[in-house]
């Protein structure tokens, strides 16, 4: 008795025929999907650290929230924070001062996001010390049109992590005691210094660390507001020096 095949079975594919290309996953998507997990968690216990810090300063959600998402870099919301009844003026020119290291940072990875149009703009309020240390590992390895969103995605969603842990935090605040919250605001710097020595086999990466350790110490012996700019300053000259002298 002869039955029919089966649908499906017994044909063969036509070689001429064309065949569909495969599905990429936007980029967007891939670069939250790489927000989640450890940069989430490292960014998160960091702004919950600083959501709870502004309710023991007797400040509103409102302004936790706000230094979070504007200012959005934690050397600059502590000086915010603790600056802040100094008066306005001298509040905004210390955060300003402390978030000063954004710019080189911006300066770095610009050639990175993508062919040079007024969209990489889009990307400029959300540069931060998470988002720049993945870009700068991750980009590289993207085709050009890949790399603005990516970044986007990444970046959108730490920020929004940074806003929800910040309120969480302020909520928060009666149950948490204060050597917990400063362990919580080095979370985030200690997540970018294993990033840093993950890249030790590279040279510039050694040579950027050193660098920064030297000239650490004037981040402890100048103000608030401008040690940590000029130990920046310092140490990436030192590094970007010894960089050219070895090309030499």
């Amino acid at each position: 008795m002869w039955l029919a095949p089966a649908a499906g079975r017994g044909r063969m594919r036509d070689p001429h025929m064309p065949t569909s290309p495969p599905v990429r996953t936007p980029p967007v998507r891939l670069g939250a999907a790489a927000a989640l997990g450890a940069p989430a968690i490292a960014m998160g216990v960091s702004f919950l650290a600083f959501g709870a810090a502004v309710a023991a300063a007797g400040l509103g959600p409102g302004w936790a929230l706000g230094a979070s998402l504007f200012v959005y870099g934690m050397a600059g919301q502590l000086v915010l924070l603790q600056a802040g009844g100094a008066g306005v003026l001298a509040a905004a020119l210390g955060a300003t001062a402390a978030n000063a290291r954004f710019l080189p940072m911006a300066l770095a990875i610009a050639p990175w996001l993508g062919p040079a149009r007024w969209c990489r703009w889009l990307a400029l309020p959300f540069i931060a010390i998470t988002p720049w240390a993945a870009a700068m590992r991750v980009l590289p390895g993207l085709l050009p049109a890949e790399r603005l969103g990516w970044f986007l995605g990444f970046a959108l969603v730490s920020w929004t992590v940074a806003g929800a842990a910040t309120l969480a935090g302020y909520l928060a605040a009666p149950l948490l005691d204060a050597p917990l919250l400063a362990a919580l605001l080095f979370a985030n710097p200690l997540y970018f210094a294993l990033l840093l020595a993950a890249e030790l086999r590279t040279g510039a990466s050694r040579r950027a660390i050193l660098a920064g350790v030297a000239a650490a110490p004037l981040a402890w012996v100048l103000p608030a507001a401008w040690g940590l700019l000029a130990a920046g300053l310092v140490g990436g000259t030192l590094a970007f020096v010894w960089g050219r002298r070895g090309r030499t």
